[in-house]
């Protein structure tokens, strides 16, 4: 190893000597390998160069990954990829479809050594958060987090979003082009335009909210225009508006203009939209053990609860979610941290590593505890923000790493009264993009059935689905047309309308009726007077 550090042997000297074996999952099966130094036998084949090698990097980011049950590694291997951070040193010169940066990311205070490895600490993707085990209130129940609304305003969990539009301006084969018109500063439609500059590209730096106009562009139609040196008509022309589509009630910052050309030598031109978003009621958090959790309630800080010390935690989580997790690596490392802070180093829990030095030992961090004059367990002694009075019991508190995942609220979150409809069955689209309804399906069917709640059913599957007024012979029970002529019912199979009478069903069944209709299955509909 001497000769490794001094530089006189390589890596690769080591393995041509045979010192160092690369080996296959077929021959670890013939091989007895030992983790350690220590536990080194005659029969030993191998030894390991670090335990902690055995892992990803995924996997190497958790502290303590050998205290956790197997599934919670699983999903913060996942979860991990989901995580807000930043991304790279010149990611606010960089142009990405869609980025998330958080705005003021830290370095774990129990790290590992894959994470020294990688460069994690350099650009992290978390927030040491001081966080408090208990119950508050209910609104921490499954997995939901307290979040301290001091803490927000001064940063936690705070993240930009930023996104890009680009637009062509396309070129056709008879030597016409798209054109950018002055934006109209009065009339109709103008309140849209107010970011546009004089040449009818959005200004840098201007609030835009959704629907803005970007780019005031006009395109042309290609097809039928013969090629001539003579003006193209404005008919010719159709309107091709970039409009920023965002979430409703939001507004954002038009960050960067950017104007380029493609392979084709068409100007391009890309907009970049920057949205500073805070944590609200919804947004997903979670630990590196794969302990994830939604905001639950946001309190002010003046009712939360605080320690001997004055400290008040960022966050509260609810101690349901340990028992079954199993998760004590999470417990560990807030040993660690609260230790770190205390003692100002930061310490280690590198998988499988407290052998080799490579993981603090929990006798060890308690040691650091009572000499800085904590707990040796990390509870401490709490007052209710509330009554002012101490609580019951002593809570378990101090920092752990906690990462802001994608998935916010704000993206998700779909209310609609009404919106489009297929064409074909008449009823509401389906999805958040479309505008489409939330759909009552077949379980919720049985449950309203169950609940005998039949005036709601006949809402929800037909009044405010697809009604249709269906013109149904009495004599021949199918269904005819509604004659805007002779303004009545009209039956084709009996070619009269006296025996027609309007009946309501949805057009999903009018629809089913005529399909078997075509397969020469004929379903009738019996009236009977009311």
């Amino acid at each position: 190893m001497k000769e490794l550090l001094d530089g006189v042997c390589t890596f690769n000297d080591f393995l041509g000597d045979g010192l160092v074996e690369y080996l296959d999952v077929n021959e670890e099966n013939n091989a007895l390998i030992a983790l350690y130094e220590g536990e080194v036998t005659p029969e030993t084949t191998h030894i390991e160069i670090e335990p902690f090698t055995i892992l990803g990097v995924n996997a190497g980011l958790i502290p303590y990954p050998h205290h956790n049950q197997s599934p919670r590694n699983t999903y913060q291997c996942a979860m991990g990829k989901q995580a807000m951070g930043n991304i790279a040193y010149n990611q606010l010169c960089r142009m990405d479809t869609l980025l998330h940066i958080l705005v003021y990311p830290q370095r774990p205070l129990v790290t590992t050594r894959t994470i020294e490895l990688v460069g994690y600490d350099k650009l992290g993707a978390g927030q040491n958060a001081a966080v408090a085990v208990m119950s508050c209130s209910g609104y921490d129940i499954e997995d939901a987090i307290v979040m301290n609304k001091a803490s927000l305003d001064r940063g936690f969990g705070r993240c930009i979003v930023m996104k890009k539009y680009s637009n062509i301006i396309q070129k056709s084969e008879t030597g016409a082009s798209d054109s950018i018109l002055r934006p109209q500063r009065t009339g109709p439609g103008s309140e849209k335009m107010q970011i546009l500059d004089d040449d009818g590209i959005a200004a840098p730096g201007e609030i835009i909210r959704p629907n803005d106009i970007l780019l005031n562009k006009v395109s042309i139609h290609t097809k039928g225009i013969p090629v001539s040196s003579e003006p193209i008509m404005d008919s010719a022309y159709r309107p091709g508006k970039q409009l920023y589509k965002g979430p409703e009630g939001e507004s954002c910052v038009l960050d960067r203009v950017a104007l380029s050309s493609d392979q084709k030598g068409n100007l391009s031109i890309k907009f970049l939209i920057r949205h500073t978003r805070r944590p609200e009621l919804g947004d997903k958090f979670s630990s590196r053990h794969g302990q994830k959790g939604v905001c639950g309630i946001i309190i002010q800080q003046e009712d939360f609860p605080f320690s001997e010390r004055g400290i008040c935690p960022d966050l509260i989580m609810n101690p349901h979610g340990f028992p079954s997790r199993m998760t004590v690596g999470k417990m560990i490392e807030l040993l660690g941290g609260k230790a770190g802070v205390s003692c100002g180093r930061f310490h280690y829990g590198s998988a499988f590593g407290e052998p080799s030095g490579h993981a603090d030992k929990v006798e060890t961090i308690s040691e650091t505890l009572i000499k800085h004059g904590f707990c040796y367990n990390g509870k401490d002694f709490i007052y209710s923000g509330i009554t002012g009075f101490p609580l019951q019991a002593y809570i378990f508190m101090g920092p752990i790493y906690y990462q802001k995942l994608k998935h916010m609220v704000l993206d998700k979150m779909h209310a609609r009264g009404n919106g489009p409809r297929v064409m074909l069955t008449r009823q509401p689209t389906e999805g958040r993009a479309q505008k489409g309804g939330l759909r009552v399906g077949e379980m919720e069917r049985d449950c309203l059935i169950a609940y005998g709640a039949s005036m709601l059913i006949y809402e929800r599957m037909m009044l405010f689905s697809d009604p249709y007024d269906a013109q149904v012979c009495r004599k021949c029970g199918l269904i005819g047309y509604y004659s805007h002529k002779l303004k009545t019912g009209f039956c084709s199979s009996c070619k009269i309308g006296e025996n027609v009478s309007s009946m309501k069903l949805p057009y999903a069944c009018k629809l089913l009726i005529q399909e078997l209709q075509s397969m020469n299955i004929v379903p009738r509909l019996k009236l009977v007077e009311p």
